[in-house]
């Protein structure tokens, strides 16, 4: 018999849970449910323990691999957790969740499952032979999946919603569209004052995010390059880290190279990020594709202005003009002509700013996007 309180939101990463879906873990918890957290095991388990939370660790579950052998493997440990736990309901964030999870939640008849594209990822951009070979094994996956369960698919941006549909892969009556996971109010806030730029003795231009080449950053470097020759009293930062699981991921010798070179302040991973963003004139987001991208949304009710490229999920935080500027993709000199407009203008970039927290208060708060997945749950019987 199925335990009627108890929810399994399954990711393929703690720092995921714990970055993006803690509000959602804690309102479940507060009206009476039983969250349950499952990831493999790295540095944000402890954290997510911290919160009172109970967690169920995956040991098979890889975000890279591809042996078939290996990833049938890493389907039974779900079975076999589902099949343990009997969860009323299954949350399933990320490609291999959505995809493992909900044939684990058919074969151990767990009814109830919501899936959540938060975006396209490497295994639809991707440009290696392996991923290219496995990409049609995947759409004929989630065309499969999708189709065949009871359930929601939620997604982050209306273009990602779109490609499913068009291509197939998932029914429109089943979808659902929640963009991002929301933002705090609190802790993202332009400081008193007003969001008026730093007071540090040079311009401070900002990208936050994994070091991984679809999210621009050999754009953003590019950028850098072009502007500081012009005007060397610019200070260009990059906040984050390789991401060692992703394809992509940028190499030590190329971030050796950087540091050398000196276009770019590389800051490593950082745990307050709202502290580097505060002495930010301007935040940059260079990507290839996003499903909401959190780095924007707090940058912007921060009071910041930005600066993203004009694809699938920044589009959906910057409206041109308004909160700051969209560029086309792979295109650094269009890039650099945004940020040096913005830091040219320090009035357009003051209103940029008032703009863009208005935005993420009146339509991304952390608070409405939770409530709009309990009401996702209420229309799948859960509550």
């Amino acid at each position: 018999m199925n335990q009627p309180n108890k929810i399994l939101l399954v990711a393929n990463t703690g720092w995921y849970l714990y970055n993006f879906r803690l509000p959602l873990a804690r309102k479940l918890r507060s009206e009476g449910f039983e969250p349950v957290l499952v990831c493999p095991e790295d540095t944000y388990v402890e954290r997510l323990q911290a919160e009172g939370f109970e967690l169920r660790l995956l040991s098979r579950l890889s975000r890279r691999g591809m042996n078939p052998l290996f990833e049938l493997v890493a389907l039974m440990e779900l079975v076999k957790l589902y099949w343990r736990e009997k969860p009323r309901a299954v949350h399933h964030f990320t490609i291999k969740c959505v995809l493992y999870g909900t044939i684990a939640a058919k074969l151990t008849g767990v009814r109830s499952v919501v899936n959540a594209v938060t975006g396209l990822g490497h295994i639809f951009l991707g440009q290696r032979t392996i991923t290219r070979l496995a990409r049609p094994f995947i759409r004929f996956l989630y065309r499969k999946i999708l189709h065949a369960r009871r359930g929601h698919v939620v997604f982050q941006n209306p273009d990602d919603l779109g490609a499913f549909i068009d291509a197939g892969l998932v029914a429109p009556e089943k979808t659902v569209l929640i963009r991002s996971s929301g933002v705090c109010l609190k802790r993202f806030a332009p400081r008193p004052g007003g969001p008026e730029t730093n007071s540090s003795a040079f311009p401070n231009v900002l990208f936050v995010g994994r070091l991984i080449k679809e999210k621009g950053v050999f754009d953003f470097v590019e950028a850098a390059r072009l502007l500081k020759s012009r005007k060397d009293e610019i200070c260009f930062q990059m906040a984050g880290a390789p991401d060692p699981g992703n394809p992509s991921s940028i190499t030590p010798e190329i971030l050796s190279e950087w540091r050398q070179e000196g276009a770019v302040d590389l800051l490593g991973h950082v745990e307050s990020i709202a502290e580097v963003m505060e002495l930010a004139d301007v935040v940059v987001l260079p990507s290839y594709r996003e499903g909401t991208p959190r780095t924007l949304l707090e940058a912007a009710a921060m009071g910041k202005p930005i600066v993203a490229t004009d694809v699938p999920g920044c589009r959906e935080v910057v409206r041109d003009g308004y909160n700051g500027y969209l560029v086309p993709r792979e295109d650094p000199v269009a890039l650099a002509e945004a940020i040096e407009k913005i830091l040219s203008h320090p009035e357009i970039a003051h209103q940029m700013g008032l703009n863009g927290h208005k935005l993420v208060a009146q339509e991304f708060s952390v608070e409405s996007v939770v409530q709009e997945t309990i009401k996702v749950y209420e229309q799948i019987g859960i509550r």
